[in-house]
């Protein structure tokens, strides 16, 4: 590490003390060439998650984005918002335990839809409802069948 007040390219660590539960670290430094302290701050910079949409399109993970689709699923259901939270946190935490950079937009949704169907069936039918783009009744009711754990009957021509 470079010293501020001499620029000498070498700093001896001092002391080192972990801030933010562990999230970063501040150091303490001291310069050989010129003598004088000097703090620093390191932290993990997290990776970057590329969203691949269906049409091809990429856009860098948005926890916000996800958290907001969420609360419109969950409009007027009894569930806390710790509950979205926890939601937010489950699909970021296994899509970077993926170890890819960039992730398909379908694997979001197949995780949100597994938490919901967990959490509350009537946001899990109007998230798959969006996600599963709906044509008719009959999807609805299929995707009702499956969530009931009856077997969806055949699908109709017309």
């Amino acid at each position: 590490m470079r010293c501020p007040f001499c620029q000498a390219r070498d700093s001896r660590v001092i002391d080192s003390r972990e801030l933010s539960g562990g999230d970063s670290i501040r150091r303490r430094r001291e310069c050989p060439a010129c003598g004088r302290r000097f703090t620093t701050y390191e932290r993990v910079e997290p990776v970057a998650l590329m969203v691949v949409k269906r049409d091809g399109r990429r856009e860098e993970f948005d926890p916000r984005k996800l958290r907001d689709k969420l609360r419109i699923a969950l409009t007027k259901r009894p569930v806390p918002q710790a509950e979205i939270d926890r939601i937010v946190a489950t699909v970021e935490t296994e899509l970077l335990a993926m170890g890819t950079v960039e992730v398909p937009s379908t694997t979001i949704g197949e995780i949100v839809l597994r938490e919901l169907k967990q959490l509350d069936q009537v946001a899990y039918i109007r998230f798959a409802s969006v996600y599963r783009d709906f044509a008719d009744l009959d999807d609805l009711r299929r995707e009702v069948e499956v969530l009931r754990g009856a077997s969806p009957g055949p699908k109709r021509a017309g």
